[in-house]
């Protein structure tokens, strides 16, 4: 496939938008990518001129249209919006990448940029302008937060929204409903089946009397998980306690708070803010003796005893899957059900095991009946590509 070439008039709106973004994002620059993942110079975020990209959606939502290249192929112009980096969101990013190129083919190509907002909402909300601006065809945002931002951006356009790993899309007033979203948005849920989740920690352990309840509270997300998990643990007659922070020095103090109120166990689910904090704290509980059970297989990754949830490679492709189900298919979004994935998938970090003294083959056998697949794995900082 082509590689991009930027023009000068995209190299200085590329140039113009690094400098708003940088102080947003306390020097942590964004990268853009094209054709077949290649990457292009850190914090562009232009891809192309509004000149450039001529493929727009009709009034229904559907791609009316595309740039069209050499011969008969058609062009389409991608934008994708990460909330952040942390392992699961990288994981979606870059199979969403790799199923575009994939399905470059047979007089479809598609071509890319890829910005992160790195948990910036001003930041998130100059990219989506800067992607209306270039007249991307789609946008792509990665998470809750960053989807309600690209909702909102677009939401006096027909602009395709293809949202990915929102757990609760209609709670967060992303979507009316699962079966018909509504407007110019669907996309694909990593919704988190909480009552599951919390079987394997009582399961585990079923002296479990005590539980900390920790996630952050400006995360929509992780607000009906934690509703889920208070009536469970009611249910059961078990004690629980919530902390809660923004960012990782927060969250880390949540965590000593837990480790000082004695809790037997820790919940977390589908945050964002917690697992980027997570390997700030993982060697704390550990040293506890305290388990901690998170909702995605990252959290496992970079140290928390037991991840659960869906495959966030699947996930990216799905959502790429969705794009070309859009653009190339005609398919309208508002009328487009979300997708969502089996969430029996849990992630055992054999180190933390070990530090808690437990037998991984005994806490597997206790897992078993309520997981469709056990995963082990030892604490890195990134999935291995």
């Amino acid at each position: 496939m082509k590689k991009r070439i930027l023009t000068k008039a995209a190299a200085f709106a590329s140039a113009a938008l690094l400098a708003a973004v940088l102080p947003a994002c306390g020097g942590s620059s964004a990268s853009q990518s094209s054709g077949a993942g290649t990457t292009e110079a850190a914090g562009g975020a232009a891809a192309e001129t509004a000149a450039e990209s001529s493929g727009k959606p009709d009034a229904a939502g559907n791609a009316s249209g595309a740039e069209t290249a050499s011969g008969d192929e058609k062009v389409f112009h991608v934008g994708i919006i990460q909330f952040m980096d942390h392992p699961s969101l990288n994981q979606i990013e870059q199979n969403v990448e790799k199923e575009l190129d994939a399905l470059s083919k047979d007089g479809v190509r598609y071509e890319y940029q890829l910005q992160n907002g790195q948990g910036d909402a001003t930041t998130l909300n100059q990219i989506a302008a800067q992607m209306i601006s270039d007249k991307v065809d789609a946008i792509v945002p990665i998470a809750t937060p960053a989807a309600q931002v690209v909702q909102s951006a677009t939401e006096k356009t027909n602009l395709p929204v293809i949202f990915s790993a929102v757990s609760d899309p209609v709670s967060a007033k992303l979507a009316e409903s699962m079966e018909k979203p509504g407007a110019n948005i669907t996309g694909t849920s990593d919704f988190l089946n909480t009552d599951a989740m919390l079987d394997l920690m009582t399961a585990v352990n079923p002296e479990t009397s005590y539980v900390g309840l920790l996630y952050s509270k400006s995360e929509d997300s992780s607000e009906v998980p934690i509703e889920d998990a208070k009536k469970y643990l009611d249910e059961k007659g078990i004690k629980y306690i919530e902390k809660t922070g923004t960012n990782t020095d927060e969250i880390s103090t949540a965590v000593d708070a837990l480790i000082a109120e004695g809790v037997d166990a820790v919940f977390t689910p589908t945050d964002n803010t917690v697992q980027s904090a997570e390997l700030a704290i993982y060697e704390k509980l550990a040293d506890a003796g305290i388990p901690h059970y998170a909702g995605a297989d990252s959290f496992a990754l970079n140290g928390a005893f037991c991840g659960y949830g869906v495959d966030y490679a699947q996930l990216g492709t799905a959502t790429a899957d969705m794009v070309d189900a859009v653009l190339n298919g005609g398919q309208n979004p508002a009328e487009t059900p979300i997708e969502t994935f089996d969430n029996g998938i849990a992630t055992l970090n054999t180190d933390t095991c070990a530090a808690l003294g437990l037998d991984p083959e005994e806490v597997k056998a206790a897992c078993k009946p309520y997981c469709t697949q056990i995963v082990e794995i030892k604490t890195q900082k990134e999935f291995s590509k």
